[in-house]
């Protein structure tokens, strides 16, 4: 049995997540794509956030936190703040998009393979620095 935290487990989930992206862009479900980094990197950064002591609040973009509490951040992460909080707005904006669309907006015809290339990007650079924040659960 391992001792895992909340934090750990987010990040744990969101790792996961990062081969669902890898076979929904291979289906050319580039919309999905979009939808499922958002979901990962909201995994991710609340992960950071409760590894710091800061407990998320129940919102998609916590961005502006990690910018607030940066000082508590490793110092590697800590300048890649202003990055990680620009991934969360950016995905958090298009999430409703991606995942139900608009009258005059068809997620399926409306996002291109260079959006899902971008989300996926993200989406690692994101699990990449969590993965520097919160340690590995303990055997």
């Amino acid at each position: 049995m391992t001792n895992t935290t909340l934090a750990q487990s987010y990040l744990l989930k969101a790792t996961k997540r990062l081969k669902v992206l890898e076979l929904l862009e291979r289906e050319e479900a580039y919309s999905d794509v979009v939808q499922e980094a958002q979901e990962l990197v909201e995994l991710a950064l609340k992960g950071i956030l409760r590894q710091i002591g800061i407990e998320p609040p129940k919102l998609h973009d916590v961005g502006g936190l990690l910018l607030e509490f940066q000082d508590r951040l490793p110092l590697e992460v800590a300048r890649e703040a202003a990055a990680l909080a620009g991934i969360s707005k950016w995905l958090r904006k298009e999430r409703e998009f991606a995942f139900y669309g608009d009258i005059d907006f068809i997620p399926t015809e409306e996002y291109t393979a260079q959006d899902a290339a971008r989300a996926i990007r993200d989406a690692r650079f994101v699990v990449q620095m969590a993965r520097l924040v919160i340690p590995a659960p303990t055997q």
